[in-house]
């Protein structure tokens, strides 16, 4: 009896010492860091980051993480290309959570409007046109999308309030499979300015 109970124990010591030595190297991992909390991209932006620079090739550009002037916005990726100009932003949703459309106008995740997400999004697709466009000197369309991750997206593409909704890993599928639209000229110019009208969310020092 004595035995087992002290087998017991020192199991119990032994796993309670894993765990906290788990808790401390995640910890320890964290505070070391060479990267800001602050300045980490989201899981659901490195996901698209990483699809976007599948894209190169094919002569797309792409800024991530640039700000909308005078304002907290941000847009998450801009991509500049043969088929056009667009602006992704990623989310990370609750997979439990149903999505679903009323009339092409309203997007719910489980019980919640996103009106305000799809509000955003356009709203920071327009800005940046506009700063574009002024620079430019000429007419810039941006297309503004949620590129979403975790729940299942019952549709392949769906325009909701004049901004695209999709499954996350369809993004390059979304842009590639339009018309060609700019030319290489084109595409070079208005990433040069995009870059310099849409500051870096989080610039280095």
């Amino acid at each position: 009896m004595l035995a087992a109970i002290l087998l017991a124990s020192w199991q119990l010591g032994f796993t309670a010492a894993v765990v906290a030595a788990i808790v401390d190297t995640v910890l320890h991992a964290r505070s070391n860091s060479s990267v800001p909390a602050w300045r980490r991209s989201s899981v659901a932006e490195r996901r698209t980051e990483m699809q976007l620079k599948r894209l190169e090739r094919g002569g797309y550009r792409t800024l991530h993480a640039r700000a909308i002037p005078g304002s907290e916005a941000q847009i998450d990726h801009l991509v500049v290309g043969p088929t056009g100009v667009y602006a992704v932003d990623s989310e990370k949703w609750d997979k439990r959570l149903p999505v679903r459309v009323q009339s092409h106008r309203k997007l719910f995740h489980g019980p919640f409007n996103q009106k305000p997400r799809l509000d955003e999004a356009r709203w920071e697709a327009s800005q940046a046109a506009e700063l574009i466009g002024a620079e430019l000197g000429r007419e810039v369309t941006i297309v503004p999308s949620l590129a979403i991750y975790g729940p299942a997206i019952p549709w392949k593409v769906l325009n909701v309030r004049e901004v695209d909704v999709f499954d996350g890993s369809r993004v390059r599928k979304w842009i590639t499979k339009r018309e060609r639209s700019l030319t290489d000229t084109e595409i070079d110019r208005i990433y040069e300015v995009a870059e310099q009208v849409l500051p870096a969310r989080y610039p280095e020092n």
